[in-house]
């Protein structure tokens, strides 16, 4: 697929500054597959049809009778089979990715969305009959059989879906019916993002070109970026809006056949933690809006010399702020050593990247927007996409999927079922590269001024990874639950946003009308909805355990951070914690979290006298 397997001409973000271009590393994805056309594709897709229409016929209906090592017998075929469907759609979800704007590649990611769709329907009928296997009758097979035993943790988390679990028939056509809904929903917000303009002072910009200006020292820059993505997604509100209201009522109803209790407690079931603890963590960081964002934001207008601040200032580069552009190298090369300040076996996974076409970093059209890391399949690899523009805060980006990276590679050992760490706990080590990387810089500078902005720029970073996520989450459940009444109109989609932008902002804020809009572009809402708290659930976990860290009483920490890693989907929050003496169900273990962040701002108050 042109684009993606090979290699592109892209612009460096050092042209524009006058620098000596150097080219920024497209992916390789021929380690899965070598295009849409390679036979091992068709083949491998054609082999697991066939073995997943024997495998229903020989265990359908006999599940609950079979001994314990036949029963871990086919849930290692079962395993074998949902890998080759996994490498399949990674490989199309990667291309369509780096290309959404080649219609030719919507079109093979539909495609195969479709295929495997059809080929997983005749293994639907295994979860479901497995979670039906009586309590006692499954605990005396799992006594008798260590084979099955293995498998312990990945029954656990399946039987956490059991009473929310529909008949067979409901299941099957919810699965076959995904095609045409939700996944038809997600690919055309992809589809409109990837290819609209922004026109910003006459130049037409990709949407990620065009966020990435609204970090632009130039205060006037700032503005008419901000006024052409307005402009875009007013443009386009009613469809943006259309898409929101059809995916919500579409998870009220499913939801309701569930018998979930409120919109959020899917996702929570999904990652594995209560709906309490997540209530705790909400409610910890809204009842600290006013010492964290609502001080740091007042501190910040004065700063840049503003009465208020809009909502193009959030991301302002403070004055002296060096806003020079980084090369790729010296940013691979920053996290690299700050990651084996901490540990040569951590940088030396994450080296792997570099050496390997494993990263996407180009700037091109039609390329998603954010940055994200696709852990694939066990039996390859993770890939990484960024759109690397050069700042410093590209740098911290690059540290925090690399951590996605290494992670993956590391539960990568635990198989395909149960390699896969609940979103809660995936955030961990990405937040925490990212606090190595920091860390790593911040310790090596000696002029205070420079230390200021370093740690200025670190508490940005934390509010909009805690506070921004926590009033996303506000956001989309104030939204779900006013879906319930009838559709939402775009006006009042924008009521809703402008409330909570408001409450976690404050005062220092004057926001302009036509940031009622900005909603529209975060893909979150659309493609995992509640996934956004996982953000601020990481950030306040790391923090908590970064001072652990720094504490020096846990004894051989680097060993239990990486068997933590290496874990993956086999514990829980509660057990990968208890080694550092942690314990997120505790409503103090958030307030230790927030409070690294309001003591980073202390600091600043300090330093600004």
């Amino acid at each position: 697929m042109q684009g993606v397997t090979h290699p592109l001409p892209n612009p460096s973000p050092l042209d524009a500054a006058g620098g000596a271009a150097q080219p920024l590393p497209v992916w390789d994805l021929s380690d899965l597959y070598s295009g849409a056309d390679d036979p091992k594709l068709a083949a491998d897709l054609d082999k697991v049809e066939a073995m997943a229409r024997a495998f229903a016929k020989a265990h359908a209906g006999k599940l609950a009778q079979m001994q314990g090592d036949a029963l871990a017998r086919a849930i290692e075929a079962y395993e074998a089979m949902e890998e080759v469907l996994g490498r399949a759609i990674s490989y199309a979800q990667l291309v369509f990715s780096g290309d959404a704007q080649d219609a030719a590649n919507g079109r093979f990611y539909g495609s195969m969305q479709e295929r495997i769709t059809g080929i997983s329907s005749h293994l639907i009928f295994f979860t479901l009959e497995m979670n039906r296997i009586d309590d006692d009758a499954l605990e005396d097979k799992l006594a008798r059989s260590a084979a099955l035993a293995h498998w312990r943790p990945w029954l656990r988390d399946l039987r956490v879906f059991r009473p929310h679990q529909l008949s067979d028939e409901a299941e099957k056509l919810l699965h076959e019916k995904e095609v045409t809904g939700r996944s038809a929903w997600n690919r055309l917000f992809d589809e409109t993002t990837a290819m609209m303009k922004v026109e910003v002072a006459g130049e037409p910009l990709t949407v990620s070109d065009a966020l990435n200006k609204l970090s632009d020292a130039d205060r006037s820059v700032r503005a008419a970026a901000a006024a052409g993505v307005s402009a875009a997604f007013s443009e386009r509100v009613r469809l943006f809006s259309l898409i929101t209201n059809v995916l919500a009522k579409d998870k009220e109803i499913v939801d309701g056949w569930r018998q979930y209790p409120r919109p959020g407690s899917s996702r929570n079931r999904a990652n594995m933690v209560e709906d309490a603890v997540v209530d705790a963590l909400v409610t910890a960081v809204r009842g600290s809006f006013a010492r964290l964002s609502h001080r740091y934001y007042g501190m910040k207008a004065k700063w840049l010399g503003l009465e208020k601040l809009q909502h193009w200032d959030r991301n302002a580069p403070l004055p002296d702020q060096d806003d020079g552009l980084i090369p790729w190298d010296q940013a691979s090369e920053r996290v690299l050593a700050s990651y084996a300040a901490f540990s040569p076996e951590l940088a030396a996974i994450g080296a792997r990247f570099f050496q390997k076409p494993w990263i996407d970093a180009a700037l091109r059209p039609g390329k998603a927007s954010g940055a994200f890391a696709h852990p694939t399949v066990p039996s390859a690899h993770p890939y990484l996409l960024l759109n690397y523009h050069g700042r410093a805060r590209d740098v911290m980006t690059l540290a925090h999927e690399l951590g996605h990276g290494v992670h993956q590679m590391l539960a990568a050992g635990q198989g395909y079922l149960m390699s896969s760490t609940p979103l809660t706990l995936a955030e961990t080590a990405s937040v925490f590269g990212e606090m190595l990387t920091f860390r790593g810089l911040l310790d090596a500078e000696s002029d205070p001024a420079r230390r200021r902005l370093m740690l200025a720029s670190k508490v940005e970073d934390m509010l909009n990874t805690v506070v921004r996520q926590i009033a996303f989450y506000r956001f989309e459940t104030l939204l779900h639950d006013e879906r319930k009444t009838g559709e939402i109109s775009p006006e009042r989609i924008g009521e809703i946003w402008m409330d909570v932008q408001r409450e976690s902002l404050g005062p220092a804020f004057d926001f302009t009308p036509d940031y009622s809009v900005y909603w529209a572009y975060i893909p979150h809402f659309v493609h995992t909805p509640f996934y956004v708290y996982a953000y601020a659930f990481g950030d306040c976990l790391v923090n908590a355990l970064y001072g652990v860290y720094q504490d020096g009483k846990v004894a051989d920490f680097e060993q239990k951070y990486l068997a933590m890693l290496r874990a993956g989907g086999t514990l829980r929050h509660q057990e990968l914690l208890a080694p550092f003496g942690l314990d997120a169900s505790d409503p103090a273990f958030w307030t230790r979290g927030l409070d690294v962040i309001s003591g980073f701002i202390d600091e600043l108050e300090r330093a600004d006298g």
